[in-house]
C-alpha cells in the first residue's frame, strides 16, 4: 500500500533525528531527499531503497517544486513507500504545502513527522535562548530568499519595533540589503547580531557582530554552508547576574529546608 511520510530530518546531526523520523526512514522504498540532508542520515534508509536527490538548496540548481511534487506522486501511485525528507522541520520553509496539496489531490495518505528547526538547534549550541524575560518576548521567523530570488518585502518598521528576536532563514545572500532595511526602519545599528554557518554539525562556524557590522564580516568570511540569522538583545553573550543570584538562594532556602 502506497504512503508517504514528509520527515524533517533536522538542522544537520543526525543524533538530533527523531526517533518516530528513524523509524518511518527504516521502513522507505523510495527516499526524495534535500541536498542539504547529511548523507548519514540518508545513509539510514534501508540499502535497497531508492535515493533520488532533489536539491532545493538556495542559490543553486535543482528540481522545480512542481517536479517534486509529480515525483513525489508518481512514486506513491507506483505502490511504494515514499518518504520525502527535507532539512529541518517540513513545516517551517520547506514548501511542505505544496506536497501536501499535490498528495490530497490524488488521494494518496501521508504522514508529517516534525523535525528540530535550524534556529532552536544553533540557540542551543551557542547556549543563547531565543527568548528572554523582560527582554525578548517573541521570536519572528522571517524568510530572507523571497520566491522570485532576492530580499521579500517584510515589514521592517514592525519587525524593529516588535523588540524579540528575529530569526532570518536563508538569509546569507542579502543579510546587506535587509540590514539596511532594518537600520532605516529604526533599529539601532548596534544591536547584537549573529551568523551560524552549518548549525548543529561539527563545521559550525558563528559570526558575532552588529546588524551594522554582519553583513561585512559574512561578506569577508565568505561561507559556503547555509547560513542562519539571529537578531536581537537576546544575543548579548552575557549572563543575567540577578536571575542567577535568584536561582541560588532559592536553591539554598531549600536545602535549608531539606537538612533543617
Amino acid at each position: 500500500m502506497s504512503h508517504v511520510f514528509l520527515i524533517g530530518a533536522g538542522p544537520g546531526d543526525p543524533e538530533l533525528l527523531t526517533i518516530k523520523a528513524l523509524r518511518r526512514l527504516a521502513s522507505a522504498d523510495v527516499v526524495l531527499h534535500d541536498s542539504l540532508v547529511d548523507a548519514r542520515i540518508i545513509g539510514m534508509a534501508p540499502p535497497a531503497a531508492r535515493r533520488i536527490d532533489v536539491g532545493k538548496r538556495c542559490g543553486r540548481h535543482s528540481a522545480s517544486q512542481s517536479e517534486i511534487c509529480s515525483l513525489l506522486v508518481a512514486e506513491a501511485l507506483s505502490g511504494q513507500v515514499v518518504v520525502r525528507l527535507k532539512g529541518g522541520d517540513p513545516m517551517m520553509f520547506g514548501r511542505a504545502t505544496e506536497e501536501i496539496d499535490a498528495l490530497r489531490a490524488h488521494g494518496i495518505s501521508f504522514e508529517i513527522i516534525p523535525g528540530i528547526t535550524a534556529a532552536t538547534a544553533a540557540a542551543a549550541t551557542l547556549e543563547l535562548s531565543l527568548t528572554k524575560r523582560g527582554v525578548a518576548r517573541s521570536v519572528h521567523f522571517l524568510t530572507g530568499h523571497g520566491a522570485e530570488g532576492g530580499l521579500p518585502a517584510h515589514d521592517w518598521v514592525s519587525l524593529t519595533k516588535s523588540g524579540g528576536t528575529i530569526v532570518v532563514y536563508m538569509g546569507g545572500q542579502t543579510l546587506g540589503g535587509m540590514a539596511a532595511h532594518f537600520i532605516e526602519a529604526g533599529m539601532a545599528p548596534n544591536m547584537p547580531a549573529i551568523a551560524i554557518e552549518n548549525a548543529s554539525l561539527g563545521s559550525q562556524r558563528t559570526l558575532r557582530g552588529t546588524i551594522a557590522s554582519l553583513p561585512r564580516l559574512v561578506e569577508s568570511e565568505a561561507p559556503t554552508g547555509p547560513i542562519l540569522i539571529m537578531i536581537g538583545e537576546a544575543m548579548h553573550e552575557t549572563y543575567d547576574a540577578s536571575a542567577l543570584d535568584e536561582i541560588s538562594n532559592k536553591v539554598a532556602a531549600a536545602s535549608d529546608l531539606c537538612f533543617s
